[in-house]
């Protein structure tokens, strides 16, 4: 399975401060699959800025080089949130389940959690999915979702049930 963790955030890609919940999503997802004995070297992490046409043309560039992308950052209600948009354009069809499952189960942690505008959905054979930027919200997230992975990848290639 071949894994993409793009960070969101002007700050980190500047280098201003540390990009805590990209790195975090990439050790749990690395534990994970070394603990089911699967490659990790599949598993990738890139920072990008805080801009629709970036994150979109992200989205593009590595479409066909991962079966799964996971975003970090730019779900919130700021101007510059706007990873969901990007991402709704970039899918062709909405997982609206991951999303509102994603959010049910944080909004239990925190009821900030009802602010994240995260988006789920598929373009052809790549999954992508929105995480809030929290470091606490990313880990969270990706304890979620990281047991439904290879069935998701295995129903966009026809796997089935």
């Amino acid at each position: 399975m071949r894994i993409l963790v793009i960070t969101v955030s002007d700050r980190a890609f500047k280098g201003i401060y540390e990009d805590k919940s990209g790195e975090a999503i990439t050790i749990l997802l690395k534990k994970y699959f070394i603990e089911k004995g699967f490659d990790t070297n599949n598993i990738k992490k890139i920072v990008v800025a805080d801009e629709y046409d970036i994150i979109l043309n992200a989205l593009k560039e590595n479409k066909d080089n991962f079966d799964i992308i996971i975003t970090t950052g730019g779900t919130g209600l700021s101007e510059r949130d706007v990873t969901p948009e990007a991402t709704r354009d970039f899918c062709k069809k909405e997982v609206s389940g991951i999303s509102e499952y994603l959010r049910a189960e944080s909004i239990k942690e925190t009821i900030f959690a009802s602010l994240s505008r995260g988006y789920a959905g598929i373009n052809d054979k790549v999954f992508v999915v929105n995480f809030p930027g929290s470091e606490k919200g990313a880990i969270f997230c990706t304890n979620l979702i990281i047991p439904l992975l290879a069935h998701i990848v295995d129903m966009m290639n026809g796997k089935g049930h």
